[in-house]
């Protein structure tokens, strides 16, 4: 079992930064786990934002937020960021962090999931 717990959503400008963590728990040492981070707009599907590994840190992005974004993860691989600057306010979503045993990007292929967290961003 993994447990995630989002926490650093908010209201911001368009413009501006903020990061989310993402605390990761559970049965993870030395195991090989794909963290992600999706969100979901009102009335839209879910969607993936960025993706990284436990084990050699390869990230992936949506073209939506590529170069705007940044994930990572702490060396105890026991939390995961997203850094989000200049933020749009189609950026306006719940933020939600994953996690899958084995490599992929689909949102449904992902077992664990946190509760989420709110990002607002005010034109």
């Amino acid at each position: 079992q993994v447990q995630l717990v989002e926490s650093g959503g908010g209201l911001v400008q368009a413009g501006g930064s903020l990061r989310l963590s993402c605390a990761v728990s559970g049965r993870t040492f030395s195991r090989y786990i794909v963290t992600g981070w999706f969100r979901q707009a009102p009335g839209k599907e879910r969607e993936l934002v960025a993706v990284i590994t436990s084990i050699g840190g390869t990230t992936y992005y949506s073209g939506s937020v590529k170069g705007r974004f940044t994930i990572s993860k702490n060396d105890a691989k026991t939390t995961v960021y997203l850094q989000m600057n200049t933020l749009k306010p189609e950026d306006t979503a719940v933020y939600y962090c994953a996690a899958r045993d084995n490599w992929g990007i689909a949102p449904n292929d992902f077992t664990y999931w946190g509760q989420g967290t709110q990002v607002t961003v005010s034109s």
